[in-house]
């Protein structure tokens, strides 16, 4: 069965990342790599640094601004990144293996979390430095643990959407069978049915998850191993491929990233399209779109009702080599209240942590896809949790594209799947 988890997010997804074997030696974080000292810089305090990617929506500096008018001695320092993921991945690296005091609080993917804990790199948000989780969305907490431990601070979440178009669908689909007979409605109005993003990069590990996830299968186990070699990862796959080969996923979605899939959609050439939450400022915004004063908005479907997401989003995390991980944890706080998701929700079109903030009405009226958002994340799952995360993802991608092409029996992909992510060490 699928574990219930949080979803929600903007346009950042995780690029496909280099793969670093892990350590031998057990830190003194918790983790199996040879990471910083965790029981030291506790009572640490001081001016520290935040690291995170590129600040598009101008919510980091704002908030950075007002921490700052209040902590005069413990002022944060604001170190952008680029706005690729593989490179702020790739930069966090490299300043962990220099064990760099410097970057003392670090924005993490949920997908790098295991990756960094493992490593020893993340100082374990417990005893003196645990956070108060109790308002927080049980699904981004899950997603920022790894083996029961949390790591870091559930900053912003995220989870795929089902848009379509309600001038032509009377009542959504709730089921994925229930979406593709609805496909005889494109037909008869010259479009195409249903895309996602289906070219061969980190889209499709979110979407093949979610395909397999929604069929009531799993790509690890409970366990962290590799489950792919079952009936249900066979249909869920199948579901795409199928729907690649009798037209109602139009040919030219092999190519689709988010924002190809989100045009064709705007342009009207799509009755139903899985994006994530920013396309709906888009699409009821812009001159050009097509499907303005016609946009409707559910769930994801899956085998017998709601299908499960990949959760999205974002963390903050400590460094274990910071000096002043009190100031540190304070910051997590602040950048984790009520009042900050609520900024971010706002300011950014962000998805909060918070679950009490998707029934507020004040929020919803602004952002009327909440309630849609806060189910897609309570049905969702994370993308597979493993700190071997870049091979896994990789041999996702490899064999559902060629699944996807025809390359490859779905049966086949599945086996070459499951075979790839053993080698890598994933569930050993």
């Amino acid at each position: 069965m699928k574990t219930k988890l949080t979803a929600m997010g903007v346009l950042l997804m995780a690029g496909t990342l280099t793969l670093s074997a892990c350590g031998g030696s057990t830190a003194s974080g918790g983790g199996t790599g040879s990471g910083g000292d965790a029981a030291g810089g506790l009572d640490g305090r001081g001016p520290i640094t935040y690291v995170q990617g590129k600040d598009n929506a101008n919510v980091v500096r704002p908030l950075i601004e007002k921490w700052n008018a209040e902590h005069p001695d413990e002022k944060v320092t604001f170190k952008e990144q680029t706005d690729l993921p593989d490179q702020q991945h790739d930069d966090l690296v490299q300043h962990f293996q220099a064990k760099d005091a410097g970057y003392d609080v670090v924005a993490v993917d949920l997908v790098w979390t295991a990756e960094f804990a493992a490593k020893g790199w993340l100082q374990p948000l417990k005893d003196k430095m645990a956070i108060d989780t109790a308002a927080m969305l049980p699904s981004t907490v899950e997603g920022a643990s790894y083996n029961g431990t949390l790591y870091s601070a559930p900053q912003t979440s995220d989870g795929g959407i089902l848009y379509y178009r309600k001038d032509l669908v009377p009542e959504a689909p709730k089921t994925w069978d229930e979406m593709m007979e609805m496909c005889s409605i494109a037909k008869a109005n010259n479009m195409g049915c249903y895309a996602g993003q289906f070219k061969q990069y980190e889209g499709l590990t979110v979407n093949a998850s979610e395909a397999i996830n929604s069929a009531n299968g799993s790509v690890l186990d409970k366990d962290g191993k590799p489950s792919l070699n079952t009936a249900e990862a066979e249909q869920g796959l199948g579901n795409l491929v199928e729907a690649f080969q009798n037209g109602n996923i139009p040919k030219e979605a092999i190519t689709y990233q988010e924002e190809q899939g989100r045009q064709a959609f705007q342009d009207g050439k799509l009755l139903f399209h899985r994006n994530w939450p920013y396309v709906y400022n888009l699409a009821t915004t812009e001159g050009s779109s097509q499907v303005k004063d016609k946009l409707g908005m559910t769930v994801l479907p899956g085998k017998d009702g709601p299908g499960a997401s990949s959760l999205g989003g974002h963390n903050v995390g400590v460094s274990v080599y910071s000096k002043n991980k009190a100031t540190a944890l304070d910051f997590l706080k602040f950048m984790t209240s009520e009042e900050t998701q609520r900024f971010y929700a706002i300011q950014g079109s962000l998805a909060p942590v918070n679950s009490a903030l998707y029934d507020d009405a004040e929020l919803v009226k602004k952002l009327p896809y909440l309630p849609v958002l806060k189910t897609s994340i309570e049905n969702a799952v994370p993308r597979p949790v493993t700190p071997f995360y870049p091979a896994v993802t990789q041999a996702i991608q490899e064999n559902s594209y060629a699944a996807l092409k025809g390359e490859k029996p779905v049966d086949q992909a599945l086996s070459d799947m499951q075979k790839s992510i053993e080698a890598a060490g994933a569930g050993s």
